[in-house]
């Protein structure tokens, strides 16, 4: 597959959206964290119609958020993170802890993230080197070169 046409060839925020922006793989990549395996769990976990599922498993093939494999059954082929798509929790993680704040009305039932342990994930904040909390007002963009 080609390298897409970049928004903003400067920008790893613009680039990465470019590579996995849409909502459909996003909702891959959130269910193959969930143990999502086969087209059918994808399709049946999403409701994405196959062609859509089709071009978004093949997208994330190519830009390697997945790898696809034949199941030990050896009649359908199931996919796997790889390395990078695995690097995409704390993106998805701060999606799922935004939407738990904003996306629901005080006491509206929605979905929770927990641990082995089976306890509610701790909110995800980043912080500096030296353990400050950061945020926009804290960070700021270097352009380099």
């Amino acid at each position: 597959m080609n390298v897409p046409d970049w928004t903003d060839p400067d920008c790893p925020v613009a680039r990465t959206l470019d590579l996995i922006g849409d909502r459909w793989s996003l909702l891959v990549i959130r269910d193959a964290m969930d143990g999502a395996r086969s087209f059918t769990e994808f399709q049946r976990r999403t409701g994405i119609a196959r062609n859509i599922l089709t071009d978004r498993l093949r997208k994330l093939i190519a830009h390697g958020f997945l790898a696809q494999h034949t199941a030990e059954s050896g009649r359908r082929k199931e996919y796997a993170l790889t390395e990078a798509g695995r690097d995409l929790f704390p993106v998805i993680l701060s999606l799922r802890q935004w939407g738990e704040r904003h996306a629901f009305a005080p006491g509206e039932a929605h979905s929770t993230l927990v641990d082995r342990h089976g306890e509610p994930v701790p909110e995800f904040v980043p912080s500096g080197a030296d353990g400050t909390v950061l945020g926009a007002e804290t960070t700021r963009v270097r352009k380099i070169g």
